[in-house]
């Protein structure tokens, strides 16, 4: 046995701050993940997974920093180690046991040293491997054990003695997603749904409206931006939300490698949702690179926190936690402040250096299209609209069936009231108020069970231009000199 006399040290992992928690709209996000490192690797496919730690997403779908593979990884570090800001509900669509999300393994062969061996390969799906002695079978747990090192590499440790180890099984390949995949489908014969069409299950499955929702690593393609567009309104019949998208900065040949090319390449992708938030280009933060649309998201949450939870807040000037802007290839983007105003001028947020590397943009993706109504304009205002109607939902989805009574009414009105007027109070709006009037609720309405509310929202937009004017004023030089 050990014998301990003296003195010593350890060290333990650095610890990843525990993620402030939001408890209003969740971001929901698609993509892949390194699912042969997760906890249950054949249940972790088109799946929803509330996670409020790395720890937990890390557990639910594995974590790898290769983000180019595994798109969702780049979320997890931007969520819970870059902005510390959680929840999310995380979508993994790599699936280990389609035939065309795995490949063999081209690894046939393993040195033994002191009874363990490393397999080289990443993504090894560990339940597939196989391993023999010469001609002879291994058996699990009686002549090897398997587990994941901290690179995430399997290491075989045998627990009898072998001339030759060879093995075979299979990996993930990443690649072999398809962005039909990535956006999902309905099947209405046994009511099951994928990919992006699972946002319509978070509210059933997690009981959490969302708040935003991104595919980082995907949304550069048109098809899959429209498709997260298209989930905006009417998510589970009841509620609306923003999605994030970025635009492609090289990862096709149509890309946007300047930024004078931006316009057209979102024209092109049919970018002009009032509920989407256009983004260009990449970023880089502490030597990795991520899809702008992932930073982005997880600074919006922080935004949010910061302001009592509540998404009054524009998203634009805020900092990024990053170092650097880049096209797809890496490649350095550097705006000057009137160039990014240009992107912001068709409806694209980016960033730009400004004491620290800053969001940088207003405008939701519809306009310049839509300019006239505010609402729509701006993503600080189409945000609270869409948040305060799910909180509305959330609220008095008890009242539904109530008697129609005037207490019942009444009780709506002066709680709406209280509670916009401590908004207001507190700065966060220029006003709300909510009316129950006869004139648009006759007697058929009420005997066919329909009552109507109309409610007035005043949310601040933006201060976007601050201008100030300098004027040369020689009678203050005059008396600073003595004249008369």
């Amino acid at each position: 046995m050990s014998y301990e006399h003296g003195i010593g040290v350890n060290e333990a992992p650095t610890s990843i701050p525990t993620p402030a928690q939001s408890t209003e709209g969740v971001t929901v996000i698609f993509g892949t993940a390194p699912v042969n490192l997760a906890a249950d690797p054949a249940h972790a496919a088109n799946k929803l997974f509330l996670c409020r730690s790395f720890e937990e997403a890390k557990a639910a779908l594995g974590y790898s920093e290769d983000y180019s593979k595994y798109t969702l990884c780049q979320a997890m570090d931007a969520f819970f180690k870059v902005f510390a800001v959680a929840p999310v509900v995380l979508c993994n669509v790599l699936d280990p046991s389609s035939a065309t999300h795995k490949e063999a393994m081209t690894q046939t062969s393993a040195t033994v040293t002191n009874d363990q061996a490393v397999l080289t390969e990443d993504g090894i799906i560990m339940s597939t491997l196989s391993f023999k002695d010469g001609n002879t079978d291994l058996v699990i747990d009686e002549d090897y054990t398997l587990a994941f090192n901290d690179a995430g590499k399997v290491v075989v440790t045998l627990l009898t003695t072998v001339a030759t180890l060879t093995v075979a099984g299979y990996k993930l390949k990443p690649s072999g997603v398809t962005l039909a995949e990535v956006i999902g489908s309905i099947d209405a014969n046994t009511d099951t749904y994928t990919g992006i069409q699972l946002v319509d299950k978070v509210y059933p499955e997690l009981h959490v409206a969302p708040g935003a929702i991104l595919a980082p690593g995907w949304s550069h393609n048109p098809s899959v931006g429209l498709a997260l567009a298209a989930k905006c309104e009417q998510i589970s019949g009841l509620f609306r939300t923003e999605c994030i998208v970025d635009i492609d900065c090289g990862q096709t040949n149509a890309g946007a490698l300047k930024y004078s090319d931006v316009e057209t390449v979102k024209n092109n992708s049919g970018y002009a949702d009032v509920h989407m938030i256009a983004l260009w280009p990449e970023v880089k933060a502490a030597g990795k690179q991520f899809a702008y649309s992932a930073i982005f998201a997880a600074m919006m949450l922080n935004t949010d926190l910061n302001n009592g939870d509540i998404p009054t807040m524009s998203p634009s000037n805020k900092l990024l936690r990053i170092n650097g802007t880049c096209l797809h290839d890496g490649t350095p983007v550097n705006l000057e402040q009137k160039q990014a105003n240009e992107l912001n001028g068709i409806g694209v947020v980016t960033a730009i250096y400004f004491g620290g590397y800053k969001s940088w943009g207003n405008n939701t993706a519809a306009y310049p299209s839509v300019s006239e109504d505010p609402k729509d304009r701006w993503i600080a205002c189409r945000r609270f609209f869409s948040w305060w109607g799910n909180r509305f939902i959330l609220t008095y989805a008890s009242k539904v069936d109530d008697p129609t009574n005037y207490r019942m009414i009444q009780s709506i009105v002066d709680d709406e009231n209280i509670f916009g007027n401590s908004l207001f109070s507190e700065g966060k709006v220029g006003g709300a108020k909510i009316s129950y009037n006869q004139d648009d609720n006759p007697i058929e309405s009420i005997l066919a069970g329909k009552i109507k509310f109309k409610q007035f929202l005043a949310p601040y937009p933006p201060a976007e231009y601050i201008e100030n004017v300098l004027e040369f004023d020689p009678s203050m030089l005059q008396t600073a000199l003595g004249g008369e």
